[in-house]
């Protein structure tokens, strides 16, 4: 049992290692996308917004008590290294990645949620105020990828059609 600071360290080693995997997803995502460029340009600006999180989380772990998490961090990038990888092998990539992001965002949404309460009933204000800025940079990716997943699949549907590339 612990005290409720020491939760909220702990979730916080956790997002921490959730935005490390994001950029890596997203890194490998942006690179490989040739014929979506909205999309493209959306990811890195969502890439970019990321890094600057892991910078701000970093900050918190650090006021309250130790830095992030080595071994959750090198595992989320190898897990989204290979999810990076499978993206190669499926001809609807872009499809797909698509539904991946929007999953994902919901889960940093969800994450960011209970880090805002665990930080207001910690007395943390500073993390609470960092987790609300992130939060609203996580429901506007998520915002944009559901008001374009019709779009992006129409695109998709369109260029396999026609025999252009389309997975990326």
């Amino acid at each position: 049992m612990g005290t409720p600071a020491d939760h909220l360290h702990a979730w916080l080693r956790d997002a921490h290692a959730m935005e490390e995997q994001a950029i890596t997803m997203l890194t490998s995502q942006s690179g490989r996308l040739e014929n979506y460029p909205e999309l493209k340009a959306q990811i890195e600006k969502h890439l970019q917004e990321t890094r600057d999180q892991v910078a701000m989380l970093d900050r918190c772990l650090e006021r309250t008590g130790g830095g992030a998490s080595g071994i959750k961090d090198i595992t989320g990038k190898i897990v989204a290294f290979g999810q990076g990888l499978s993206g190669l092998f499926v001809n609807d990539e872009v499809v797909k990645g698509s539904l991946a992001s929007f999953t994902f965002e919901q889960m940093e949404i969800a994450s960011y949620k209970i880090l805002i309460a665990a930080a207001d009933h910690a007395g943390d204000e500073e993390t609470k105020r960092v987790c609300e800025t992130i939060l609203q940079q996580e429901l506007a990716m998520a915002q944009w990828l559901d008001e374009h997943a019709a779009e992006i699949t129409r695109t998709f549907l369109e260029r396999d059609q026609q025999g252009k590339t389309a997975k990326h």
